[in-house]
């Protein structure tokens, strides 16, 4: 349970920081990755090789029309990211890593909603991990790691939390039953 001020603190710093990160990033794959060749690591465990993607996370909703993505890409994402980010700043229940998990999905979020506002709908993307040509993910950029940092964060605290409320409730009731 955090008050307010922390709560902002904690929210524009994460926020800011997963901006930052993804928007400088894309801008060295922009500089040093656009017309180039893949560069491989790790024997091709790990790429980095310049791409575009009009759709969501990996591609998903590339292939909607323009107009539909335009709705549901930046329309709607735009209203999530805002309710993401009124609930963190006005829910006191939270406690400071679920504003840091809400944070970081609302900094991928938005840091790929300022990409799609800039490059005419479309995202840069430049990491790709995968064995061999046939079991790769897609590719994909700092912004995407940040929303799935963000959901970890959440599911883990989620996890502990559930766990303290029933190791809580299985001792207030073993305290209720009388002694035999």
């Amino acid at each position: 349970m955090m008050k307010l001020l922390p709560r902002v603190v904690v929210f524009v710093l994460v926020l800011g920081a997963s901006v930052g990160c993804d928007q400088a990033t894309k801008v060295l794959a922009n500089e040093s990755l656009k017309g180039a060749p893949a560069r491989i690591y790790l024997g091709d465990l790990f790429r980095l090789q310049w791409a575009t993607n009009e759709g969501a996370f990996l591609s998903l909703g590339s292939s909607l029309s323009p107009e539909a993505r335009y709705w549901v890409l930046t329309v709607a994402v735009g209203l999530l990211l805002l309710a993401i980010t009124v609930y963190s700043l006005a829910s006191a229940k939270l406690d400071g890593w679920q504003v840091a998990g809400y944070a970081l999905i609302a900094g991928g979020g938005f840091s790929n909603w300022v990409d799609r506002a800039r490059f005419d709908g479309r995202v840069v993307d430049f990491m790709n991990m995968g064995i061999g040509q046939s079991l790769r993910t897609g590719i994909f950029n700092v912004a995407d790691l940040a929303i799935l940092a963000g959901i970890g964060v959440l599911l883990v605290v989620g996890h502990q939390q559930e766990k303290r409320a029933k190791l809580a409730a299985a001792a207030a009731a073993s305290a209720e039953k009388p002694a035999t």
